[in-house]
């Protein structure tokens, strides 16, 4: 069954009809992030070029528009430890892809009031997407370990959830800037002895 917002199984959509959702979940993903629950839909629409009608029929409602922006983000943080773990050794792999890893929790900060109520009612997408990230740290952590270049005995979880408390609990108000100083901190923390 597809979710809301999503073509029916089957069929592609068509590529305007593609270009303009792709569209409008990086619009949203950046509108809410400034502006939370401020963000009105029709402004997202504005913004990504496209009618109200338009937004709605891909997106009934603001919960359809956030639980897609949360979905797709997820995509993308996956699909970057693949990319990654292709185009470069494992430790470095590892290190650039808690750097996607970081961007990511940055930006659903921006957007958490509006998730908590969602992903309350969603625990299926709460699950999966917690499933999946873990499944991209531990093959990417899984991979330094088998190198040599980080030691054994590491949780995949324990980099991603580290990052999450500094740009979550950043003093500033802005975690990203220490989170990212934390990327090689903890690389160097986790390296084997050689």
């Amino acid at each position: 069954m597809a979710q809301q917002g999503e073509p029916a199984a089957g069929r592609k959509p068509r590529a305007d009809a593609a270009r303009n959702h792709a569209r409008l979940l990086a619009t949203a993903k950046a509108v809410f992030a400034a502006k939370g629950s401020n963000a009105s839909l029709d402004e997202i629409a504005r913004i990504a070029g496209v009618g109200a009608g338009t937004l709605y029929r891909h997106f009934p409602n603001r919960d359809a528009l956030v639980a897609a922006v949360f979905r797709n983000e997820t995509e993308q943080l996956v699909a970057a430890a693949d990319r990654l773990a292709g185009m470069h050794p494992p430790l470095p792999a590892l290190r650039e892809w808690l750097l996607v890893f970081v961007d990511f929790v940055t930006a659903k900060q921006g957007m958490q009031e509006l998730l908590e109520p969602i992903l309350v009612g969603m625990n299926e997408l709460k699950s999966e997407s917690s499933a999946r990230m873990k499944q991209a740290a531990s093959q990417l952590v899984d991979a330094a370990v088998a190198s040599g270049d980080i030691r054994p005995g590491l949780d995949p979880l324990d980099l991603p959830l580290a990052l999450v408390g500094v740009a979550k609990f950043s003093p500033d108000g802005d975690g990203a800037p220490a989170a990212r100083r934390l990327v090689d901190i903890l690389i160097a923390g986790v390296r084997a002895a050689r």
